[in-house]
């Protein structure tokens, strides 16, 4: 039996879960903005609470990895990176659009391909294709989201874009072929479960001391200009 305590933190939700194998055995989680720092510690300790386990019975520990909000990914990498480090074991980083195509493969059926996005800024999104299969067909990116740049999601099959980058896109998108639309998904620990089973199975396991979270873009802070000097 493996039991693996699950952290989400990419974008405004906050979701821990606890799952055994392959299988979300209790979560946690709030979609309020970004409350991670409030929030986080306080759901950890309920889901191993409420799967009635130690910390010491954890055979790892598996955190969302990215793309997503600064704060929230370095808020839940940070947490995942403390506890893999203290109980020492494992740690386990899962690509966040991978979990939210995870999420939708019970609503979807095998001759479509899975477009998770992101909201990034303006008419910007974090975005991939997957198969069935959750094989990758177009890797992680941040695109700019027109007429033009849409022709690579072009598939002989139907393609389901979902995520909360989704609906400022969606006029757009529309106009592809077979394009479909998923509503109200988000990345949720409770999608981690077989992704960070089968990463624990084939011991890709990540450098506690190494891993940083994907935020695929640089993370700039804009100093104020100061005024300019009467003497000038």
């Amino acid at each position: 039996m493996c039991l693996i305590l699950n952290i989400e933190t990419a974008t405004t939700v906050c979701s821990v879960s606890v799952s055994r194998n392959d299988e979300i055995i209790t979560y946690e989680e709030v979609n309020g903005g970004y409350t991670h720092a409030e929030n986080l510690h306080v759901f950890i300790k309920e889901v191993m609470l409420q799967a009635g386990i130690k910390f010491q019975d954890l055979h790892a520990i598996a955190v969302s990895k990215g793309p997503g909000s600064y704060t929230g990914l370095r808020i839940g990498v940070s947490a995942a990176k403390g506890l893999a480090y203290a109980l020492g074991i494992p740690l386990i980083a899962v690509d966040t659009l991978q979990i939210m195509a995870q999420g939708v493969l019970a609503n979807i059926d095998e001759e479509c391909v899975l477009s998770p996005m992101i909201d990034a800024r303006r008419m910007e999104v974090y975005c991939a294709v997957y198969n069935t299969s959750l094989e990758t067909l177009l890797p992680v990116n941040a695109l700019i989201v027109n007429l033009d740049t849409i022709q690579k999601f072009k598939a002989k099959n139907k393609i389901v874009f979902f995520g909360d980058g989704m609906p400022k896109c969606r006029e757009i998108l529309q106009t592809l072929p077979g394009s479909l639309f998923i509503e109200e998904i988000y990345p949720s620990s409770e999608h981690m479960a077989k992704l960070v089973y089968k990463a624990y199975k084939d011991k890709r396991f990540e450098d506690v001391a190494y891993l940083e979270p994907y935020y695929l873009k640089e993370f700039l802070i804009t100093a104020k200009k100061k005024p300019a000097s009467s003497h000038e």
